[in-house]
């Protein structure tokens, strides 16, 4: 058997966002949000596009998007590459699917809970070992919470920092989170795996037998995108290196390294925020910002 990438947005809302989901979708959402502790019991997956009520008011999509019983919403997306402002779009996508809860004559005491859960095929927060990070509103000094605190939610999975083998997988968190991220490499469903019967499903939906010629060609597509995109990345950070070297023999080495990292950071000024870039390059925030003036 051959499974497409469950990380690339349209696998990703076949198998989590489609009409037969929900029993995933329930599996998935109990072992990332609540310890695969059953709290979820039913569940209603809605359209993802969070229309505006306002006028000039931004558009916005999310990968799945889903009603709890007890009321609260949950939007999921499933990001592979690091683009600018990514942070501020999850808060943004959070912050309109609260607020857009209320129609003419409701109240504020009305609206529901909403969770935002993204997964990121990179580490969004190299500060921390921690895989998994949640954010709700507290007060600045005393760390207390804010009397709705729950209300909104900033849940993240950073994949890269998910390092399990197959042979040592511990529950079913463990399972999805592998599934997510090595689906692609596997040729079978692992027996362990293959015991979770929403997680077979999942096999199941990924195949690629399963799939028609139409869907097979939006899956390429989406995979030629993503795979361009890193080869730009790729190439752009090899010229600059080779840059970086001739003028290095020129110059100097230590003036050499200098240029080249300022040449890979100019690179990457489209698709990463400052402090990521200067992560990358070892140049200092002040330098970044710079070269964004320049």
């Amino acid at each position: 058997m051959r499974f497409l990438n469950p990380k690339t947005d349209f696998v990703f809302k076949k198998i989590f966002g489609s009409e037969k989901s929900k029993p995933i979708l329930i599996s998935f959402l109990n072992a990332l949000l609540y310890d695969e502790q059953p709290i979820i019991v039913d569940l209603e997956i809605i359209d993802p596009y969070l229309a505006p009520k306002i006028d000039g008011m931004k558009d916005t999509f999310v990968d799945v998007r889903a009603r709890l019983q007890s009321g609260r919403q949950v939007i999921i997306e499933m990001q592979v590459l690091n683009v600018e402002g990514f942070e501020k779009r999850v808060l943004y996508n959070a912050a309109k699917a609260y607020s857009t809860q209320l129609m003419k004559g409701e109240v504020y005491k009305d609206l529901s809970p909403v969770v935002a859960l993204t997964i990121t095929d990179f580490v969004m927060f190299p500060e921390s070992a921690e895989m998994e990070s949640a954010y709700v509103l507290k007060e600045r000094k005393a760390l207390s919470d804010y009397p709705q605190a729950e209300d909104l939610q900033l849940v993240f999975v950073e994949l890269p920092k998910f390092t399990k083998t197959l042979e040592t997988l511990g529950g079913v968190k463990d399972k999805w989170l592998y599934f997510l991220k090595h689906a692609r490499d596997l040729q079978v469903v692992p027996s362990a795996m293959e015991a979770v019967a929403e997680i077979n499903q999942a096999f199941e939906i990924a195949n690629h037998a399963g799939m028609s010629e139409k869907e097979l060609e939006v899956y390429a597509h989406k995979m030629r995108y993503i795979n361009d995109w890193h080869g730009a990345i790729s190439l752009a950070a090899k010229q600059a290196e080779e840059k970086g070297q001739q003028e290095g023999e020129a110059i100097g080495e230590a003036k050499g390294r200098a240029a080249m990292a300022r040449d890979i950071a100019r690179q990457m000024l489209a698709q990463f925020d400052d402090q990521k870039i200067a992560e990358l390059t070892g140049l200092s925030l002040a330098e970044v910002a710079a070269l964004r003036l320049s």
